[in-house]
């Protein structure tokens, strides 16, 4: 009988590859005009290389689990990782926009399955009561990644060029192969045991999931249902899902075991982790969108601004894994979410005036909430899975996830766009000559555009455009403080399916 591996290299093993794909996901984003460029494509056509890779991203995640059983989990892990390392050299040597967008649609297949493998191989092997250690494992790589991906995409842009953020998964990919060849062992359960296709099911899971971040992605650009290809998709994507939730109760080997929602632990944790990544991933957008065009930040020191998040992260995940021993995860994830409703609540009061600090102390509370709720969150969700069953629950749980991160970028920009333009009608009503505040505003302007040299005329013109821009900016403001706000609420929302979850004894579990 061969020997076991140490648990901490498998982990070590799964993941290198996971952090890799992670960080592929954003670090295409600051490289956008220089691949614009280079490749001489226009603006939308460049976003479709990142558009065509959470397409496909989101599109594997849920077969993950029927793949592994069909092919066999390490055959299929070490085959997701050789794809993704080719399409990345393929993507680096890319020669027009068009090979771009298929090479980043191959290397979205491939890296769709590698992060709910990742997390079930290491929910397998190392055993229940140091779960939260393992997911603490796992849930700084995801964080990780969002925060390194534009920080490496940006230096490596400027210092080398953008084919390299492409070429730099090439070495990583190669060792996470021949780590995968000699460390992960597949259990009896996992080797090949579906032999039968559920077309209909793959068919219809790629329509609708397809559909959806299509509509998530291009909904805000394209005015959401006044455009006619949003409605398109959107009856396409409705209309697919139905068909398929009716076609996998009833298939014999489904794509996707929708069984696994008959738990209430497992059917919680994923409403909470939707609206816990939606927060998440629109107080991320915001962030950056508030600090460089309002506040006139450089792309660094956005980045500086991001990175004690980070730091917080790393610090507060192991203790929270930790903690999972002693106290009940059910009362961390409600402190957790207490937390990111209140950091919320902060940026919910940002102004024009902020200083740096002040800016980046919400980030750090923030990720000390997301810190705590992930870990506990994943653990009570999955914790009543059978381990023949584990696959299919995390690639159940990385779909719900993704999507409520695209969902909150959708909400987030959506929410920004049509609230500035409320505040910006309700504030040009006093932007009248009949009214005193405005007239003294105009002639201050003008009077010192006329110190400068301009004559009264282009003064007074001058001075009136000053204010009126100064009116755009600030309806641009008191719309984050809108989205911001809403956001605290939504993390108070979820507070009471928390109760619907099942309370783990830790006593009862045995290392």
């Amino acid at each position: 009988m061969s020997r076991p591996i140490d648990k901490w290299i498998v982990a070590l093993t799964v993941m290198l590859p996971t952090l890799m794909v992670i960080i592929d996901t954003s670090v295409v984003n600051v490289s956008l005009d220089h691949i614009r460029g280079s490749l001489s494509a226009g603006v939308d056509e460049s976003t479709w290389s990142i558009t065509s890779y959470l397409a496909a991203n989101a599109v594997i995640i849920p077969m993950t689990g029927w793949l592994s059983r069909f092919f066999g989990r390490k055959r299929f892990l070490m085959f997701s990782i050789l794809l993704f390392t080719l399409s990345s050299l393929l993507c680096g040597l890319a020669w027009n926009i068009q090979s771009l967008i298929f090479f980043r649609i191959l290397q979205g297949l491939a890296g769709g399955s590698l992060q709910p493998i990742s997390q079930s191989i290491l929910l397998e092997t190392f055993p229940p009561a140091q779960h939260g250690t393992a997911m603490a494992i796992f849930g700084m790589g995801t964080m990780f990644g969002p925060i390194m991906g534009p920080l490496m995409g940006g230096w490596i842009t400027d210092n080398w060029s953008w084919h390299w953020i492409f070429f730099i998964n090439i070495p990583i990919g190669i060792l996470s192969m021949a780590m995968s060849l000699w460390f992960i062992r597949d259990p009896h359960y996992m080797k090949r045991t579906v032999t039968s296709v559920d077309y209909w099911g793959l068919t219809l899971l790629s329509i609708w999931v397809g559909c959806l971040q299509m509509i998530l992605d291009k909904g805000q650009r394209e005015d959401w249902f006044a455009s006619d290809f949003i409605m398109v998709l959107t009856i396409i994507a409705i209309a697919a899902f139905v068909l398929f939730i009716f076609v996998e109760l009833y298939a014999e080997h489904p794509i996707v075991d929708l069984k696994v929602f008959l738990s209430y632990s497992f059917l919680s944790g994923n409403i909470v982790i939707f609206f816990v990544m939606a927060g998440l991933f629109g107080s991320i957008i915001l962030l950056p969108l508030y600090l460089q065009s309002l506040m006139g930040y450089t792309a660094s020191l956005s980045g500086m601004i991001l990175g004690p998040g980070g730091i917080a992260v790393f610090l507060v995940m192991p203790i929270v894994g930790w903690s999972l021993r002693v106290v009940n995860p059910k009362l961390i994830v409600a402190i957790g979410l207490v937390i990111i409703a209140y950091a919320n609540y902060l940026m919910s009061g940002f102004s024009m005036s902020a200083d740096f600090m002040s800016i980046i102390w919400p980030r750090v509370v923030m990720s000390t909430g997301m810190g705590m709720v992930f870990i506990p969150l994943t653990t009570i969700s999955l914790s009543s899975t059978p381990k023949e069953e584990m696959g299919n629950a995390t690639s159940v749980f990385n779909l719900v996830r993704n999507l409520g991160g695209s969902v909150g970028v959708a909400f987030a920009a959506t929410m920004l766009s049509r609230g500035t333009q409320i505040h910006q009608a309700h504030l040009s009503e006093h932007i009248t000559s009949f009214d005193l505040g405005y007239r003294s505003a105009v002639n201050g302007s003008a009077q010192l555009l006329s110190l400068q040299g301009m004559d009264p005329v282009t003064a007074q013109q001058g001075g009136a455009g000053a204010i009126y821009g100064e009116m755009l900016r600030q309806a641009y403001m008191l719309s984050f403080n809108d989205v911001f706000y809403v956001l605290a609420i939504m993390m108070i929302c979820m507070l009471p399916l928390i109760l619907f979850m099942r309370h783990v004894d830790h006593g009862a579990i045995k290392p």
